[in-house]
């Protein structure tokens, strides 16, 4: 037991009086209870330890520490150093021990919440900063209670003004106390319950001191018991005087034994109750799944649409149950933050204390130094030393020399606790911080459930919507009334309200709208599922994809091709990374020129370009989902003009084709300097795309369309000949995927994904992922057989793509192999075949023209 007599510093006023204190550790809360005498059974007050901090300065004096609370700073005084030490470290002990007790999670929580924090709870501190103190026993511990209380100058000084009824509870219970030990023969050893258990001595004092603690809040349920332990104190107390007393020492190492094996009982026991709880929540979890199966099954077997209505109604109530999970879990995130502040402001103080400690240190030993160099120069001299220094003078010298190292070798016992206190801080900091981390993990998973939720929840409305016509008009509009709520539902709002983990707002990184802006009605409750499928995609990778992929890209230094470097770049290059990544893939084929730009901008300022209409008619026309540029006034679409005007310049050949503003656009965007857009838009068109590509006739881009649908062929069999069934020209939706790399087609999270594989790897990357986006949807396409619907849903279908790794996968890894060997034969083979067609086309329109000249007006 930690217990023993401190003196308290009391305050009144301008009165500082010390006030003998007898205190005791109470270790279930982790509270430094302090009563006026041992025998008392009603504390004066109580410290938290669980969030105080300890220090001690050597110029207040010997002995003296400080606790420092949130609330109140607490100054202690032992009756020597080392005692004072012995109570620091003790103390510092047991606020690890309570806050790693504190700090782990219920059996029931969550595997992944668990998983983190396993094996960090036995920690054992290795840091040996402060050797480990002897402990004082005629100070502290049970056995100090036997001796009498420190006096103080005057009796009253001891008592405590601010507790009167305490004082009066405590005199009255020592008064009756010790009227029934004395009883009417005066020998305390008369009571027969005190002899019949002698071996629990031990335990029956710390029952007592416990006693005392639950007293502080007037919780005792059994007078009897009361007075009871008050007697079994009380014989402690006055058996110290008599020779009986020291048979108690030869007893301790069993009693040690007993309870050890009695605390290792309780802990297995807990051990199995804890057990026990994960089994009963275990079967909890799996009667939810059953129940969850069989609600499926009615819905997939119910005939009416009434059951079917009900079922929606009962996932309803499942997500607001989720929704009030989320919001306790916000409580408690709350709660953490609010002590993680702090641990911040006790590290800060802490540190500038020892700063502080450190500057005086130095200044100390400079004194010694310069005093020490003096003395030198002073005794290099005997004959000078004995004229000039009295032996009194060098004594005086000595002595405050003398003083000097006590004050030395203090200032490093309370330097070395203080490391020792800031590492442990540190240390409990670091273990908030980690808690804090898995709740917000548990958080985000949940979130992602719930919005699963809530995705399924739109698709049953949305199958509903399309029924309403089939059914009854009481039915219909409590459909139309249901799919109302859910289009009011408010993203933002509810960021506002609950627990802020989502990382989806309404514009991404680079301005891009997450959730699109459908104008037909029925497909804003698609756009809807949308933002949801994209929300719970990007919670459940964050931290299982995200971080590991962005930790990998932080350790990579200096850029050089390898196939790590090209596996990182297809997995997508994280938005820190992306700007300086595109400029080094830039620079390798395209080395721009100095002062090349600004000569063309001169040029395009003073001579109008042919394409200068055109590319004023195609500015507002530029990413009309991004923020950056659906605005006239926007400041990129200058920018975007001045690239545009200086690539038509640079290249007369082209000049200006449509398609090349998104190119631009998307380089602008990630670049962000106009300079570099433009020289990555040379590197697109003159590098990486074939020539000819944004020529007038666009016979490249023709012959792509071509290569295209022999790999789709070979690749997708079943869904080219569900194309060729319904006369299906794929053309008519690629031709412009190829034209413009996606841009205006995925969204913008897998778009820059593409762009950063195409930036790296070429037009090969742009086959591969038309391929995996048909792949992804096949049996969607397979299921319409309409030709209006097919080119209906090929319109929008690659906006519903949520899940960028899905088909990233589909496209580096199911579609291999995928040779560019193969690309060029079939390229070249096509390209063969258009110009003889051309060529034949050429031939029949000049018959004609002549044809129709002989025949005249």
């Amino acid at each position: 037991k930690l217990c023993g007599y401190l003196n308290k510093l009391g305050i009144k006023g301008p009165i500082k009086t010390w006030k003998s204190r007898w205190f005791f550790y109470d270790e279930n809360k982790c509270r430094l209870l302090y009563y006026r005498t041992a025998q008392d059974i009603n504390p004066l007050g109580s410290i938290d330890l669980s969030s105080a901090s300890f220090d001690c300065k050597m110029e207040n004096g010997e002995g003296v520490f400080e606790i420092r609370t949130p609330s109140r700073v607490f100054t202690l005084k032992a009756i020597s150093k080392q005692a004072m030490m012995y109570w620091l470290q003790q103390l510092q002990m047991r606020r690890w021990e309570f806050c790693n007790t504190q700090s782990r999670f219920p059996v029931g929580s969550s595997q992944l919440v668990n998983e983190p924090l396993a094996g960090r709870t036995n920690v054992v501190d290795n840091e040996d900063f402060l050797p480990l103190v002897k402990t004082p026993t005629e100070a502290v511990g049970l056995k100090a209670a036997s001796l009498p209380a420190p006096q103080t100058s005057t009796a009253l000084q001891n008592i405590s003004l601010k507790h009167p009824w305490t004082e009066i509870q405590n005199t009255v219970y020592n008064i009756c106390g010790s009227k029934q030990l004395w009883g009417s023969n005066g020998n305390i050893f008369s009571f027969d319950e005190f002899h019949e258990h002698p071996e629990n001595v031990d335990e029956k004092q710390g029952a007592e001191v416990e006693a005392g603690c639950a007293d502080k809040e007037g919780t005792l349920e059994d007078g009897r018991m009361e007075s009871r332990l008050n007697w079994i104190r009380k014989a402690r107390w006055m058996n110290s005087g008599f020779p009986g007393s020291e048979e108690l020492p030869r007893e301790k190492n069993s009693v040690d034994k007993v309870s050890v094996l009695q605390q290792q009982i309780l802990t297995l026991t807990e051990e199995v109750k804890s057990q026990k709880e994960l089994v009963k929540l275990l079967h909890k979890a799996l009667e939810a799944a059953q129940q969850e199966k069989r609600v499926s099954s009615m819905y997939l077997t119910a005939t009416e649409d009434k059951d079917r209505l009900e079922l929606v109604r009962h996932k309803v109530r499942q997500i607001a149950d989720l929704t009030s999970r989320l919001e306790a879990l916000e409580q408690e995130k709350k709660e953490l933050e609010q002590i993680l502040t702090l641990r911040d402001s006790h590290i800060q103080e802490l540190k500038e204390h020892v700063q502080l400690l450190m500057e005086k240190n130095h200044a100390k030993q400079e004194v010694i130094m310069a005093l020490t160099e003096q003395m030198a120069r002073e005794l290099s001299d005997p004959l000078q030393e004995a004229n000039t220094i009295t032996v009194e003078t060098l004594y005086k010298q000595q002595e405050e020399i003398e003083h000097l190292k006590d004050d030395i070798d203090a200032y490093k016992t309370q330097n070395q606790f203080l490391n020792s206190e800031i590492h442990q801080v540190t240390r409990l900091w670091t273990s908030v911080a980690e808690n804090e981390k898995a709740l917000l993990m548990k958080c985000a998973c949940l979130q992602a459930r719930n919005c699963q939720m809530e995705s399924k929840y739109l698709t049953v409305l949305r199958k509903l919507q399309e029924a309403v016509p089939g059914l009854p008009s009481s039915h219909a509009e409590l459909v139309k009334n249901l799919i109302q709520e859910a289009l009011q539902w408010d993203v933002k709002k509810e960021a506002e309200e609950g627990l802020n983990l989502n990382p989806v707002s309404e514009y991404d990184e680079y301005g891009f709208m997450t959730v699109p802006d459908y104008e037909i009605e029925d497909w804003k409750l698609l756009a809807k599922i949308q933002a949801l499928e994209i929300k719970s995609n990007k919670l459940r990778s964050q931290e299982i994809v995200e971080k590991p992929l962005r930790d990998r890209w932080n350790s990579i230094g200096e850029l050089n091709p390898s196939a790590e470097l090209k596996s990182l770049i297809r997995s997508g290059i994280p938005v820190e990374h992306r700007q300086r990544v595109w400029r080094w893939m830039v620079s390798r084929h395209c080395s721009p020129v100095p002062g090349h730009y600004q000569r063309l901008l001169e040029q395009s300022r003073s001579t109008e370009h042919p394409a200068c209409r055109q590319i004023e008619l195609d500015l507002p026309r530029t990413l009309t989902n991004n923020k950056h540029f659906s605005s006239p006034t926007s400041q990129l679409i200058p920018k975007l003009r001045r690239v545009l005007l200086a690539f038509s310049w640079h290249n007369p050949a082209i000049g200006y084709c449509q398609g090349l503003n998104r190119l631009a656009a998307v380089a602008l965007l990630v670049l962000e300097d106009e300079e570099s857009a433009f020289w990555c838009l040379v590197y697109i068109v003159e590098n990486l795309m074939p020539a000819d590509y944004y020529s007038d006739t666009l016979i490249t881009s023709q012959v792509d369309q071509r290569v295209f649908k022999d790999f789709l062929s070979e690749k997708l069999p079943r869904l080219m000949a569900h194309f060729e069934q319904y006369r299906i020209d794929v053309s008519l939706i690629t031709f412009n995927w190829f034209l413009v790399a996606f841009v205006d087609s995925l969204v913008s999270d897998i778009l820059l994904r593409v762009w950063d594989a195409f930036l790296y790897e070429g037009t090969k990357v742009i086959f591969r992922y038309a391929l995996a986006i048909f792949k992804y949807n096949e049996e969607e396409i397979l299921r319409i057989h309409d030709s209006v619907e097919i080119y209906q849903y090929l319109r929008f279908f690659t906006r519903m793509i949520v899940d960028g790794r899905k088909l990233m996968n589909i496209a580096f890894n199911d579609l291999n192999p995928f040779p560019m060997k193969l690309l060029r034969n079939r390229r070249s083979m096509h390209r063969e075949e258009l110009e003889a067609e051309l060529c034949e086309l050429e031939q029949i329109k000049a018959a004609y023209v002549k044809e129709r000249a002989e025949q005249g007006p």
